[in-house]
C-alpha cells in the first residue's frame, strides 16, 4: 500500500514544512478568532469616551477601505449594511445582531457614536437634520421673523 503523504507536495515555508492540500484548506477557509480577543476591557472605554453603564443608541458606520481582494463573505456584509459606497455614512442600531456583522468587517469600516445633543428630531423636524463628521445630529431651526411692537 502506497503513503498517501508521499504523493503530496511539501511546500517549504521557513523553518516549517507545510503539506500543499492542507495549506490551501487553511487558506481559504473563514479564520477562527477566540471570542475572548474581542472581550471589552476597561483601558477602551477612557480611550474611546464611550459609557460600558449607559452605551449609545446609534452608529454611524462608514466603509473606509476597499473590499477588492476580500473574501466573499466580507462582501456579502459590506452589502447587508448598505456600505457599498466607500465615505458614507450609514446609520445602525447598537444591538447584538448588528454588532456581530460590524465585528466580520472591522478593519474595512469606521464606527463612531451618534450623539444627539438637541435630541431625537421629530418627523417635522427631520428634513432640517445635519450630520457633521464628529457624529453630532444638529437639528438646523428655522428661524421666524420677530414682529416689531408699534410704539404709541
Amino acid at each position: 500500500m502506497l503513503d498517501q503523504t508521499r504523493h503530496l507536495k511539501t511546500v517549504k515555508k521557513g523553518a516549517e514544512s507545510l503539506i500543499g492540500t492542507e495549506w490551501i484548506r487553511h487558506k481559504f477557509t473563514r479564520s477562527r478568532i477566540p471570542d475572548k480577543v474581542f472581550q471589552p476591557r476597561p483601558e477602551d472605554h477612557e480611550k474611546y469616551g464611550g459609557d460600558p453603564q449607559n452605551p449609545h443608541k446609534l452608529h454611524i458606520v462608514t466603509r473606509i477601505r476597499s473590499t477588492k481582494r476580500r473574501p466573499y463573505w466580507e462582501k456579502d456584509t459590506i452589502k447587508m449594511l448598505g456600505l457599498q459606497k466607500a465615505h458614507s455614512p450609514q446609520i445602525h442600531k447598537n444591538i447584538p445582531s448588528v454588532n456581530a456583522k460590524l465585528k466580520v468587517v472591522k478593519h474595512l469600516i469606521r464606527i463612531q457614536p451618534l450623539k444627539l445633543p438637541q435630541g431625537l428630531p421629530t418627523e417635522e423636524t427631520m428634513s432640517s437634520t445635519c450630520l457633521k463628521s464628529t457624529g453630532e445630529l444638529v437639528v438646523q431651526w428655522h428661524l421666524k421673523p420677530v414682529e416689531q411692537e408699534a410704539k404709541s
